[in-house]
């Protein structure tokens, strides 16, 4: 199979199931990526929630009893703030809001909200269903759960406003993990591939791929976790970062133009 299929077909199980998915799911247009810079990464982080703002990138680490938030360097990866989520709590994802990251647990039901400068947490607050990411449109935080479904909250009650369900080729998609809003789009990483879906957050409707498997981590990951999974983006330098979980490197991207896919 094509590697588009390959890293697809890892994402849905079962061969027999997927052929007929793959097939027309590798019709979505794919693109590529150039490195333009290689960045030091804690290989102690596994990441399940990234941003960047203001110089630096704000990381969520996962796994219980070391899940945690963090503001991390740029230039060397140094852990310059850190704060532990919970003994007996798995973090996942986070966003800034105004002076607050927001954050989520994985199937805890259990938001927090941290105070951005000091990451002292403030508040909590509760949901329904596993919390997976979060990113943000200006206007709304926007939260996956592991399924095809997309919702966009209210950013202080945290109320669904409205959800979308993420298609490829009008097929749902699922397990949508760690989210960024790019110019307009959510880009998702796909949970245990090497792919990105660019999503039209109005349709829900895949764009396209970003085939992310030449960064050398993808090559053989000495875990089956150590999976492709943050993205960040530098509105004010159009800088695009990504890293996975317990990755040595964090990288500068530039996107390729999107190819027809082969069929």
């Amino acid at each position: 199979m094509p590697l588009i299929v390959e890293s697809l077909a890892r994402n849905f199980g079962a061969a027999a199931l997927f052929i007929g998915f793959a097939s027309s799911a590798a019709a979505v247009p794919i693109g590529g990526f150039q490195i333009k810079h290689v960045y030091p990464h804690d290989t102690g982080a596994f990441t399940e929630g990234l941003f960047y703002l203001d110089g630096d990138l704000f990381e969520s680490a996962g796994l219980v009893g070391q899940s945690n938030i963090r503001r991390v360097r740029l230039r060397d990866g140094a852990v310059v703030q850190s704060q532990a989520i919970g003994s007996n709590l798995f973090g996942e994802g986070i966003v800034n809001w105004g002076d607050e990251i927001i954050s989520l647990t994985w199937q805890d039901h259990l938001g927090f909200r941290w105070d951005l400068k000091t990451l002292r947490q403030k508040k909590t607050f509760g949901y329904a269903g596993e919390g997976w990411a979060l990113t943000q449109d200006g206007k709304h935080l926007i939260m996956s759960d592991g399924t095809s479904v997309i919702r966009f909250r209210d950013p202080i009650t945290f109320r669904e406003v409205r959800h979308i369900q993420v298609t490829a080729d009008g097929r749902p998609l699922d397990n949508l993990n760690e989210l960024e809003w790019v110019k307009g789009e959510i880009f998702a990483n796909i949970w245990q591939t090497h792919l990105i879906a660019r999503i039209d957050p109005q349709t829900g409707r895949v764009k396209a791929w970003i085939d992310m498997s030449g960064l050398p981590e993808t090559g053989g990951a000495a875990t089956t976790d150590a999976v492709l999974n943050g993205i960040a983006y530098d509105r004010k330098q159009d800088r695009l970062f990504v890293t996975g979980k317990n990755w040595p490197h964090l990288y500068e991207v530039r996107l390729t133009p999107v190819k027809a896919a082969s069929h």
